[in-house]
């Protein structure tokens, strides 16, 4: 007789599908003042720096959350916490929209920034709670591409919008009640674990905290891979923050800003795509980690130079096409490495040194030139991804069982 304990319902796909769209919705507040840095700081009266602010304080907030807010997941469920993020993400998207002085949405962005660690932090938590052993890396992706999806939508739509004659006021307003309504539907919609099991027992995913997290952090390559994790979102972050002040001195557009950084998040959707697929199929982590760090790098140089707008079209794209693809890559790479600890452990380490990257995002602002040039920034990005390609050539790939 077949084993009845355990079943895939369908309805898991909706539980996804509202996860993934609130993804999407706090990645649109975290970047969309990036492409629109220098309208917005004469709107408001401030400097591109006070604007950038917006967007450095959700990975510094990110920092102290993370880990509290993985084990508040872990205690109350994922429906909770995140219904909680969720809530908080509708209060302060609205008052973001209807704000009408700088300290006001500051204060309002705090409010998302506490709210974003909710979400991120149960990328793998919602998988595990509703998906089968053999969907849970495929659910997991899904979300990531939510994710990056927001991103191009937070950098492509401002300027479009500023450019046919909307208020950058009531674009951040209707940001906000799309964000209110997809929490809304979270909260309906989402349930915290079907009937039955979705997996066999012994398949399940063990909760976040001290065992895990003891035995992940004792291992030399996790080390090495944290670092190189801080790099390339360092380096992702900071492109995606500055974007606009990056090329306005070469005489572009908030509207090419905005390109540029949805092409460069596209790119990243399909190198996320494309490659991991060769990753896994090989069995090899180090060997496409190499690749995508190595050819970022002319990316990088065309970012930081080109003045036609073709190319740098071209190199933005390429960029996220390879920086970006090594973010699954990575995340599986911390699972293999540190296994037996759980994939969330391992998760919530990777996301919170990313989210340190803010450093990085900081220190482009103090190497900037009177002129307004953030080329030694992007050529410091340079030789960190160079430390990071030496970094990575002494990291060894799992041993994969036979069977």
């Amino acid at each position: 007789m077949a084993d009845k304990s355990y079943r895939l319902y369908g309805y898991r796909w909706v539980v996804l599908a509202v996860f993934m769209f609130i993804n999407i919705t706090i990645q649109i507040l975290w970047i969309s003042y990036a492409p629109i840095t220098t309208p917005a700081a004469n709107f408001y009266g401030v400097s591109d720096a006070q604007i950038g602010l917006f967007a450095e304080l959700f990975m510094i907030a990110f920092i102290p959350l993370s880990l509290p807010v993985s084990w508040a997941i872990d205690t109350y469920g994922f429906h909770k916490a995140v219904g909680l993020g969720a809530i908080l993400m509708a209060i302060f998207g609205i008052l973001r929209g209807l704000s009408g002085s700088y300290s006001l949405i500051l204060w309002s962005t705090v409010g998302l920034g506490i709210a974003q660690p909710f979400l991120l932090n149960a990328w793998t938590k919602v998988p595990a709670q509703w998906f089968g052993l053999e969907e849970r890396a495929t659910a997991v992706g899904l979300v990531t591409l939510s994710s990056l999806l927001g991103v191009a939508v937070g950098e492509a739509v401002p300027p479009i919008l500023l450019q046919g004659g909307m208020s950058i006021e009531r674009e951040q307003l209707i940001f906000g009640v799309i964000a209110a309504f997809s929490s809304l539907l979270f909260l309906i919609l989402a349930r915290e674990k079907p009937a039955t099991p979705p997996c066999p027992p012994g398949q399940e995913v063990r909760s976040l905290m001290l065992d895990g997290l003891k035995h992940a952090l004792v291992i030399k390559d996790f080390w090495l891979l944290l670092f190189v994790s801080f790099v390339g979102l360092g380096i992702f972050n900071g492109v995606s923050t500055w974007v606009e002040d990056i090329i306005r001195p070469r005489g572009f557009t908030p509207t090419d800003a905005g390109t540029l950084g949805a092409l460069m998040v596209i790119g990243g959707i399909l190198g996320a795509v494309v490659i991991p697929p060769f990753s896994d199929k090989q069995r090899k982590r180090i060997r496409y980690l190499l690749i995508g760090f190595l050819f970022a790098i002319p990316g990088l140089f065309g970012v930081a130079y080109a003045t036609n707008y073709w190319l740098l079209m071209v190199s933005g794209f390429w960029l996220g096409f390879f920086l970006i693809s090594t973010g699954p890559i990575g995340f599986q790479y911390a699972a293999e490495v540190t296994r037996p600890t759980p994939e969330g452990t391992s998760n919530g380490l990777m996301q919170l040194f990313g989210q340190a990257s803010v450093i990085y995002v900081s220190i482009m602002v103090a190497l900037k030139t009177s002129g307004g040039s953030f080329t030694p920034s992007l050529l410091l990005a340079v030789g960190l991804i160079i430390i990071s390609l030496i970094i990575i050539t002494q990291m060894k790939d799992p041993v994969f069982s036979k069977s």
